[in-house]
């Protein structure tokens, strides 16, 4: 046998049980298709130990740097990230080889009762830690002439939930992309539509990064990679980037595929920004055709950005810190 085919590839993953469900979900593919033995390597990120709240701590990157610096010292062959947790600048020494297919990339409700996000009580207190949510679910429940209070809270999927199971909290807001992965879909009470809460740049979508030197890597993790996913996240994280926002600060975008019949012709993109009381939204989409090329999805992502600071984006981003 080819030494190399026995030779294990070593896919770095943070420790949480849906980091390591994702990166093992990843792990079963490539060991398809490569023929090679992958082994996990967990690896703790300054996230993962730090008690601060992402908004406080700037949430750029916190999850994603002690990964990447393994991949960089050689102590793994390649990194599952999830997509929203990552810089919008990428680093020349690493590519992104592969996007899969995007899982749901709506928030989750997990509340009370099987509660609603409508059926709530006024004075709800619904647990996030994030300001994107903040500002939209305050907006969402203005909108139906209520009122929420918001609790900042961080911790694993099983913390969070603990919160409403015990009673201190009416309800916590997740990625519904993460309760599916850990195969806890069903604990949703309710699926936030796109329309009243739009999710974070990227959420739903895995990144798989290795070393750009590594072309026959890169070759095998390409067979992973869904084009209309990269195409409707690098749109996202555009706008994000061109927002000179990093993923603690309260912008959603979510672009998705416009299909006439079987055939998907257009994309459009929808961004928003607001304070974070929800009193004050930005809220702007744009449509064009299917982005062929990474430079066309990046001034999809540009011209909304650019409608969006010229409504006064800009002014609602400094809260970031609340």
């Amino acid at each position: 046998m080819n030494p190399r085919l026995d030779q294990p590839l070593r896919l770095g993953t943070r420790r949480s049980k849906l980091a390591m469900s994702q990166s093992g979900h990843v792990a079963d593919a490539v060991r398809a298709i490569t023929g090679r033995p992958v082994e996990l390597v967990e690896i703790t990120t300054y996230g993962d130990v730090s008690r601060e709240h992402l908004a406080q701590i700037g949430g750029t990157g916190v999850f994603v740097t002690a990964l990447r610096d393994a991949l960089l010292r050689g102590e793994v062959d390649f990194a599952v990230h999830s997509l929203k947790d990552l810089p919008t600048a990428q680093p020349e020494e690493l590519v992104i080889a592969a996007m899969p297919l995007r899982e749901d990339p709506r928030d989750a409700l997990v509340a009370r009762d099987g509660l609603t996000f409508e059926q709530l009580p006024d004075g709800a207190r619904i647990g996030t830690g994030s300001p994107r949510r903040t500002a939209q679910l305050n907006h969402y429940a203005r909108a139906l002439g209520k009122r929420i209070e918001t609790v900042a809270i961080r911790g694993n999927v099983d913390t969070r939930i603990g919160f409403v199971r015990d009673g201190e909290l009416d309800a916590v807001v997740l990625a519904a992309a993460g309760l599916n992965r850990i195969g806890r879909g069903d604990e949703a009470t309710d699926l936030l539509s796109v329309d009243s809460v739009l999710p974070a740049p990227g959420q739903g979508a895995l990144a798989v990064e290795c070393l750009a030197s590594n072309t026959e890597l890169i070759a095998s993790l390409a067979e992973l990679d869904d084009p209309y996913t990269r195409a409707a996240v690098t749109a996202e994280r555009s706008l994000l980037a061109a927002l000179e926002a990093g993923c603690s600060a309260p912008v959603g975008a979510l672009a998705d595929l416009l299909a006439d019949g079987q055939v998907v012709n257009e994309m459009r993109l929808r961004g928003v920004v607001g304070t974070l009381d929800g009193a004050t939204l930005v809220q702007l989409s744009t449509t064009g055709p299917v982005p062929q090329s990474y430079d066309e999805a990046m001034a999809l992502g540009r011209e909304l950005a650019d409608e969006m600071l010229a409504k006064g984006a800009a002014g609602l981003m400094g809260e970031r810190s609340l």
